[in-house]
């Protein structure tokens, strides 16, 4: 029989397409396969911001994953970039946020933000416009009202979400869900919290001086929305956590690692009032020397909850740092540690105390002879694969699908209820400059009351400018 040449020529074009086609499933660029996708048989590729110090370390978890490309790198500094620039050769560097997201959007899948405290909801939020998947540092953001817009921001964006608060995906932590759920502390109605922090200085002079800037800093940059001032080494590359204009203190940095259990083991959400106290009170009453720019060496915040399941019922919330520690309890042997260097969590309930060391780590029942009972146990799935893998699954398998410990619908709630605290630190010392008599002249030493849906104090007006700072001009937060 006649071959037909036709007839095999258009065999072959059809086998040779659809082979291709097949081929093509998995090579589709993923810009096309849509917002927040991955395509199965690709890798997650990953742009840093903010590259240096901890976002150095972070990126270096992400890169153990066999599935993960870092591709992009942007810093404001060169200087503290430089480990990270000779690590990931192949990624493209820059110093501005934007123009990295501007050029590289169809090349990046997920972003890494690792900036102080100042920039992070509007790095953040940048990325997630572009439907990429973020992971960013704790505090989620500098301020509570940038939290309530993140928040919102992943329900609008879907994309994977992740706080870097690592002890969010800790056995420890889940441990001590369990306990507590088994009933053997009983109803919770207390809880103490505290921390080392600060270890870098606060409660000190505004740094004064006049400095050139060093070739290697945007200085621009690296103020972002706050109010631009003279540089100053002070500020670099760590001690910006000690000053209201970029970082949020002791609490802002060790909160989201030592009350995590707190939120994830207790009905509560936000609190109905704070206040606070901090350290030099009389030296600053005498000489009047407060320093409205910088957070105090040491605080104490007392913060009520009420309890979701039963708003009548109250859950008091207390926080320590810079040395001070609540009482400890009767139960703990005198040689037996009070947490860890760190700090800790004490749960007190109505039939007994839990203990864990910061991260939630070691959780144990007091006294610590308790944990030779029968315990209940384990129900909760572990995260053997830890906090930064777990996002970077999760990312692969979608929003929606894949899961995180601290999406921004945990992250962003916790962030606003931790950063209260901070409203009622700077209230604390805030002064009448009309008034000077000695009862008159501090307004802010007052429990303040949290109207949480408004996100208001509904008792001292004078304290809701923390609420939400003001931007300079060039920058916004708008979903």
């Amino acid at each position: 029989m006649k071959k037909n040449k036709h007839s095999n020529r258009s065999r072959r074009a059809f086998i040779r397409n659809s082979s291709m086609a097949a081929a093509g499933f998995f090579i589709v660029p993923r810009h096309v396969l849509g917002r927040g996708y991955v395509a199965p048989s690709d890798k997650l590729n990953i742009a840093g911001i903010g590259v240096g110090g901890k976002g150095e370390s972070d990126l270096f978890e992400f890169a153990k994953s066999p599935k993960v490309n870092i591709v992009a790198l942007c810093d404001v500094d060169d200087r503290q970039a430089k480990t990270s620039v000779k690590r990931y050769p192949n990624a493209k560097y820059y110093k501005d946020f934007r123009e990295m997201l501007e050029k590289e959007k169809n090349n990046i899948d997920a972003c890494s933000i690792s900036t102080p405290d100042n920039t992070h909801a509007v790095a953040t939020l940048a990325a997630m416009q572009l439907g990429k998947h973020v992971y960013t540092q704790k505090p989620l953001t500098h301020d509570i009202y940038e939290a309530r817009i993140l928040t919102e921001a992943a329900k609008k964006y879907k994309v994977v979400t992740q706080m870097g608060n690592q002890g969010g995906s800790g056995d420890g932590v889940r441990r001590t869900q369990e306990l507590i759920k088994a009933g053997l502390i009983g109803e919770v109605t207390k809880v103490e919290c505290w921390t080392n922090r600060p270890v870098w200085p606060q409660g000190i002079p505004t740094p004064s001086g006049k400095f050139d800037i060093p070739s290697e800093l945007n200085w621009d940059l690296w103020i972002g929305p706050a109010k631009m001032i003279d540089f100053n080494p002070a500020y670099l590359p760590f001690n910006w956590r000690g000053w209201w204009a970029f970082g949020t203190g002791a609490l802002g940095d060790m909160a989201c690692h030592i009350m995590d259990p707190v939120f994830r083991c207790l009905p509560i959400d936000y609190p109905t009032d704070v206040e606070a106290s901090v350290a030099t009170i009389w030296k600053e009453m005498w000489n009047d020397s407060a320093n409205p720019d910088s957070c105090p060496p040491s605080s104490i915040i007392h913060l009520t909850y009420p309890r979701k399941d039963n708003p009548a019922k109250k859950i008091k919330v207390s926080w320590y740092d810079g040395g001070l520690l609540p009482q400890r309890p009767d139960e703990l042997l005198p040689e037996e540690k009070f947490g860890n260097w760190d700090g800790g969590v004490l749960f007190i309930g109505t039939k007994g105390k839990l203990l864990a060391d910061c991260y939630g780590a070691n959780p144990r029942l007091l006294p610590t002879t308790r944990m030779k009972e029968k315990l209940p146990p384990e129900t909760l799935k572990r995260v053997p694969e830890g906090h930064y893998l777990q996002w970077v699954n999760a990312c692969m398998e979608g929003y929606g699908k894949g899961v995180t410990s601290s999406p921004f619908e945990f992250a962003g709630p916790f962030t606003e209820s931790i950063l209260i605290g901070n409203l009622a630190i700077r209230s604390f010392l805030m002064k009448n400059p009309k008034l000077k008599g000695w009862d008159d002249k501090y307004l802010g030493r007052k429990r303040l009351l949290w109207d949480a849906k408004n996100m208001k104090i509904t008792n001292f007006d004078e304290a809701n400018q923390f609420v939400k700072r003001e931007y300079r001009d060039g920058w916004s937060l708008t979903l």
